[in-house]
């Protein structure tokens, strides 16, 4: 039932109170409650409205042709995916564990689909076939409100379907789409115990706060009252998650959740704009207008993103990259994504259409443009070297954009204790000649996990979560004394970066996170303009004949050289016809060991096939100093400016 528009002034004094609450807890936006009223009050009721309106979306029918550019490739996927869904039963209320997060996903991957095959065909075929999935969903006694990601996904689904097929739908339907967006989502936070996720300073908050502002401006003439609070919660909300951005772009989860969290906070941004009329300065949050960047910064020339904390090292093409760079007029922020998208359209067959991978896509359509120009080195504004800044710094330096035989070296440091933190403090990637060398193993399976009543989510240093190979120091690209663990609560630090071409390196200060086992621990990494790679490790305050172990993961055949030079041994990496030499430059007389990791160590544990660690430990002398220096040697490298040359310098005078 509509309620008057009374009723929302009624609520301006207790909502401008809560605005001076939360603004008291130092948020960065602030929008009255007038202001939203008045933006509402002003709206026509007409459909669609969410992201388009029915003008761009006539104007992107007529734009679509039958030419092989990247986004008519990508209207005809989409066409493609919504035909296959013709005959897939509608999905149901069935959890895995704690969660109906995947089959939200995979609702809101066929809404998204449906939805954009109709405005491209305005085919009511699609509309049939959507309305089925909306009424199943709405018959759900609720959208699992206990674990709220679940909610915000579905809300997204139905009311992008709800608004975009609105003038197809019949009356009644409509009606009962929108009880369910009320009752089973947008009033849930005001009316009941789950509302954790309002004041997250993760993902949560952007995916939550994105969702459910999309289901209350879809249905704002029926619930204006509604739709207003809802803004104002997420206006206010949303700058603790955006707080991640700062100051650099970067994102403390890592790439993976990036494309998560930003995914979901671009979605809410361009619907405050293509509703309201604007974002209420969010878009102006620190960092926000730099971390359309950040994917193409972590990626290296291999194809696989610097993955650290949960998440695998694949990319999938990503729609918000499309609205950054049209936002922010920076086309080389796509550098790559146009090769991205083709390979996941290529990949495409009727059988996967039940997966919830990839569910945003379709939403590339309304910002990509026709053509994507082919970029010059010169182009790419892009910097070399990168340093992220913030609580979870991490740092990429690559001798190049354009070449395929580029190096790419990324280093990390931060808590293991920071959101979706694993022990990777120190840990890197190396990319050479196209093939990803050091590699992060990724996120636990957290449904394996969690089936077996272990703790993955407590970051105590006796939690579950250090227990398991993938997310402690022993399996990562760090150091490790006395097969201790990393300090959960250490924080490490960067404490030098240069990004001059001639010596770009980076040095991290590890020292916290190996309190009680070393007094001072530091690594420096620098890339050489021949695109060699040296890791430089600085220990003191050790116990006397303690062990400190050097690993670094990798896919590639590893073989020890026979020769060893100046008793520097040399260890040969081969993988995709392209080789990789490791040369243990100090301590003198160290010897590679190469360990199976693709064997699980606990029955808890993940395979992790194909892989493998080379290492070697050191023993620490009575001074408790120990220096480790590494140096990796592309086979492609011509000028072996540092195998040749080198001379060990501490640290401090890099």
């Amino acid at each position: 039932m509509k309620r008057p528009f009374v009723c929302l002034l009624v609520l301006c004094v207790s909502l401008s109170v809560t605005a001076q609450k939360l603004s008291a807890d130092d948020t960065s936006a602030h929008v009255s409650i007038e202001a939203v009223t008045s933006h509402i009050e002003s709206i026509a009721p007409t459909h669609p409205r969410l992201l388009a309106d029915s003008n761009a979306f006539a104007a992107l029918r007529n734009s679509i042709g039958d030419s092989s550019s990247p986004r008519d490739q990508l209207a005809r996927y989409v066409i493609a995916h919504a035909d296959a869904l013709a005959n897939v039963p509608p999905i149901q209320r069935e959890l895995t564990g704690r969660r109906l997060l995947g089959e939200s996903r995979r609702f809101l991957t066929r809404m998204l689909n449906l939805s954009m095959a109709y405005q491209l065909t305005l085919d009511e075929k699609y509309v049939d076939r959507g309305r089925q999935e909306m009424l199943a969903v709405a018959a759900f006694s609720d959208w699992n409100p206990s674990h709220f990601l679940d909610v915000a996904e579905m809300t997204l689904a139905m009311a992008i379907g709800y608004d975009w097929m609105f003038d197809a739908i019949n009356p009644a339907d409509r009606a009962t789409i929108r009880r369910a967006i009320i009752e089973k989502s947008v009033s849930l936070p005001f009316e009941t115990k789950h509302r954790g996720w309002v004041t997250a300073t993760n993902n949560w908050g952007q995916v939550c706060h994105g969702g459910l502002t999309a289901g209350a401006l879809a249905i704002l003439e029926d619930e204006p009252e509604l739709a207003a609070r809802t803004v104002i919660n997420a206006v206010e909300n949303v700058p603790r998650s955006m707080k991640a951005f700062a100051p650099n772009g970067g994102y403390p989860e890592g790439p993976g959740y990036w494309a998560y969290g930003t995914s979901f906070n671009v979605i809410l941004i361009a619907m405050l704009d293509s509703v309201l009329g604007e974002n209420f300065g969010l878009s102006k949050e620190p960092g926000f207008d730099q971390t359309g960047q950040f994917l193409a910064l972590v990626t290296g020339p291999s194809g696989d993103t610097f993955n650290y904390a949960d998440g695998g090292a694949r990319r999938s093409p990503e729609s918000a990259l499309y609205w950054f760079a049209k936002k922010f007029r920076r086309n080389d922020w796509l550098l790559g994504e146009s090769e991205i998208l083709g390979n996941e359209i290529s990949r495409f067959q009727s059988r996967d259409v039940g997966s919830g991978d990839n569910r945003l896509l379709p939403l590339a359509l309304l910002w990509m443009d026709a053509t994507v120009a082919q970029l010059t080195e010169a182009q790419i504004k892009m910097p070399l070297s990168w340093l992220s800044g913030g609580d979870t710094p991490i740092a990429v330096h690559r001798n190049s954009w354009t070449e395929p035989n580029a190096t790419f070296v990324g280093i990390k440091a931060g808590s293991p204790s920071g959101p979706h933190g694993q022990m990777d403090s120190g840990s890197f990637v190396l990319d050479a000649d196209g093939v990803r060398w050091a590699l992060d193993l990724g996120a636990e399976d957290y449904h394996g996990i969690e089936s077996r009543g272990m703790n993955l989510w407590s970051a105590a240093q006796n939690s579950d979560r250090w227990t398991i190979f993938r997310q402690s120091n022993l399996g990562h690209n760090t150091l490790v004394i006395d097969q201790q663990l990393q300090v959960a609560k250490g924080q490490a630090t960067i404490v030098a970066f240069s990004d001059k071409k001639e010596y770009p390196h980076t040095i991290v200060d590890l020292s916290d996170v190996y309190r009680g086992q070393a007094s001072s621990v530091q690594r420096g990494v620098t890339l050489s303009p021949s695109g060699e790679v040296l890791i430089q490790d600085e220990l003191t305050g050790l116990k006397p004949s303690s062990h400190v172990r050097w690993g670094m993961i990798t896919k590639a055949e590893a073989i020890v050289a026979d020769r060893t030079d100046s008793d520097r041994q040399t260890l040969r990496l081969q993988q995709h016809d392209q080789h990789l030499e490791m040369m243990i430059v100090e301590p003198a007389g160290a010897k590679w060991k190469i360990v199976d990791t693709a064997t699980p160590r606990n029955s808890w544990d993940s395979e992790n096939p194909g892989t493998r660690m080379i290492t070697f430990e050191a023993e620490t002398p009575p001074s408790g100093e120990l220096q480790l220096v590494v140096i990796a040697t592309p086979g492609s490298s011509q000028d072996l400016q540092l195998r040749t040359t080198y001379q060990i310098k501490p640290l401090a005078d890099w």
